[in-house]
C-alpha cells in the first residue's frame, strides 16, 4: 500500500492521554497528524484538507510505548523455555542453543521480533543484541531493523559465550557500525553499546569507545555489579540504561539517579526467571527514571500490556506486604512505558508524549467494547484493562503500520523461514545435549 510521506491525517473525538503535563489530556479531543510530527492536539481542531480522517470515537489515544531492553534475536526461538530460571538461562541458553545461531537466524529472530513490537503499539526497542560473534551477525540484525519500520536504538554488545572466553572488552568494529551503518542519530535506527561488568581496562576501554562515539550505554546489573565502583573507575557514562538493579540499595540506585541514568525493570521475566522482586518501589524513591521492558521472548509475551500489568501488580503487592502506603499509580506505570522510556533511551526530545513537534509515534486504542467499557479512569483502563486486540491503528513516524486492526505487514514468507530455522536451532540444541 502507497503511503504519502506529507500526508495530513487527523484523529477526531478520541480520549488522548498525551503524557504532557503541558497540553494536557483530552476526554474528546482531535489530533492532526502532518507528515511524520504531530501538528496539533486540541478539543474539536479546525483543520481542512486532511488526506484522511480518523473516527475517534469509543477510542484512547497514546503514545507509542516504548521498550527499553530486548534482545530481539531471541523471539526465533520464541515461548521455547517457559521454565528456564536465570541460570538456566545462561547455562542452557546462551552457552547452548546461542551457540548455533547464524547471521540468518539474527535477521529472522530481530525482524520477527519487530513485527510483533508494532503489531503490539511498540514503536520503540532498544535492541539489546548480545549476539554479535561477528560483524556479518551483527550487518544482519541493523538490517532487519531497518527493514522493519520500527524505531530502534540497537544495543551492539557481545555475546555471552565471548564474553566468558574473551571479556567484556568491545570489538574495534564498532567502530565500523558507527561510521558505515549508523552513523546519524536523527534516524529511524540508531546505535547504543551494550558495557556488560568486566575488569578495569574493560570498564575504561568500553567507557572511552561509548564517549568516542558519542553514543548511550546500556548494562545488565544487581547488587553484584555495584555501580559505586565505575563511579570511582570513572567509568560510569551519563545517561545510562542500567537492567533489571535487582537487590541494589539506596546508595546504588541514587548513584544511577545522580548520573542521569535510567533503569529497565524487566517485571514479568524478573518474576518468572528468579532474578529478584522487581524493584519499582526503591527505584521510585530514590528519584529514578525507570522504564518498563519485554527482555527475553523466549519466555515473556513480547507486548507492553503484560509488562505494564505485572509491574503494576508487582508493585502494588511489594508495597501492601510490607506495610507501607501504595504510591505507584496506573497514571506513572503508563508514564514508564511512554515518555521514562523515550527520555531513558535519549529521545525524549523527539517521542514518548502527544506533544506538538514531536514525531508521530502513537496508538489508537478501541475503548467501545464490552470487555473494557465503560472507561471511567482511561489511565487504569489502558493498563489494567486493554491487550493487543484493542489496537485499532499505530504509527510510527506518522506511517500507518497497522490501521482497523490489521497490521499491514506481509509476515507470511518471514513465518515460514521463521519455523525452519526454528526447527534447526532447537534439533542441534537437543543433539547437544546429548539427547
Amino acid at each position: 500500500m502507497s503511503y504519502n510521506p506529507q500526508a495530513r491525517t487527523v484523529i477526531r473525538g478520541a480520549t488522548i492521554l498525551t503524557m504532557d503535563p503541558a497540553v494536557g489530556d483530552l476526554d474528546e479531543g482531535d489530533l492532526l497528524v502532518e507528515g511524520s510530527l504531530i501538528g496539533a492536539v486540541g478539543p474539536r481542531l479546525d483543520v481542512a484538507d486532511v488526506d484522511k480522517e480518523i473516527d475517534g470515537t469509543g477510542c484512547v489515544v497514546v503514545p507509542g510505548f516504548v521498550d527499553t531492553h530486548r534482545h530481539m534475536w531471541e523471539a526465533l526461538l520464541r515461548g521455547c523455555a517457559p521454565h528456564l530460571t536465570i541460570d538456566d538461562y545462561f547455562g542452557q541458553f546462551l552457552c547452548g542453543t546461542a551457540r548455533n545461531v547464524s547471521p540468518g537466524d539474527v535477521r529472522l529472530g530481530t525482524l520477527l521480533s519487530a513485527q510483533a513490537a508494532l503489531g503490539a503499539g511498540v514503536t520503540t526497542v532498544q535492541d539489546i543484541s548480545n549476539i554479535q560473534d561477528s560483524p556479518e551477525h551483527t550487518d544482519a540484525a541493523v538490517e532487519a531493523l531497518r527493514e522493519s519500520g520500527l524505531r530502534a536504538v540497537f544495543g551492539y554488545g557481545k555475546s555471552f559465550v565471548r564474553m566468558l572466553s574473551e571479556g567484556s572488552r568491545l570489538p574495534d568494529d564498532v567502530r565500523r557500525v558507527r561510521s558505515q551503518l549508523l552513523p546519524d542519530d536523527e534516524d529511524l535506527v540508531t546505535l547504543s553499546l551494550v558495557t556488560e561488568s568486566g575488569d578495569d581496562d574493560a570498564e575504561l576501554h568500553n567507557h572511552g569507545l561509548a564517549r568516542e562515539l558519542g553514543v548511550r550505554t546500556a548494562r545488565h546489573v544487581s547488587a553484584e555489579y555495584p555501580i559505586t565502583r565505575l563511579a570511582k573507575l570513572g567509568a560510569l557514562r551519563p545517561g545510562t540504561t542500567f537492567i533489571h538493579g535487582s537487590g541494589m540499595d539506596e546508595q546504588e540506585l541514587r548513584v544511577i539517579a545522580d548520573s542521569g541514568g535510567g533503569l529497565s525493570i524487566a517485571p514479568a521475566i524478573e518474576l518468572m526467571m528468579g532474578h529478584g522482586y522487581p524493584h519499582l518501589a526503591p527505584a521510585a524513591e530514590a528519584g529514578l527514571r525507570i522504564s518498563l521492558s519485554v527482555d527475553v521472548e523466549i519466555t515473556a509475551a513480547c507486548d507492553m500490556f503484560t509488562q505494564m500489568r505485572a509491574a503494576y501488580q508487582a508493585a502494588r503487592y511489594g508495597e501492601s506486604s510490607s506495610g507501607g502506603t501504595p504510591s505507584i499509580t496506573v497514571q506513572q506505570i503508563l508514564h514508564y512505558a511512554t515518555l521514562a522510556g523515550a527520555q531513558t533511551l535519549g529521545l525524549g526530545d523527539r517521542i514518548g508524549s502527544l506533544t506538538p513537534g514531536k514525531q508521530a509515534d502513537l496508538v489508537v486504542l478501541r475503548a467501545d467494547r464490552p470487555d473494557v467499557a465503560p472507561v471511567l479512569d482511561p489511565y487504569s483502563t489502558v493498563v489494567l484493562q486493554m491487550d493487543r486486540s484493542h489496537i485499532d491503528t499505530v504509527l510510527v513516524a506518522g506511517r500507518p503500520v497497522k490501521r482497523g486492526g490489521v497490521d499491514l505487514s506481509d509476515s507470511a514468507e518471514l513465518l515460514l523461514e521463521a519455523r525452519s530455522a526454528a526447527g534447526r536451532l532447537l534439533g542441534l540444541s537437543t543433539r547437544g545435549q546429548g539427547h
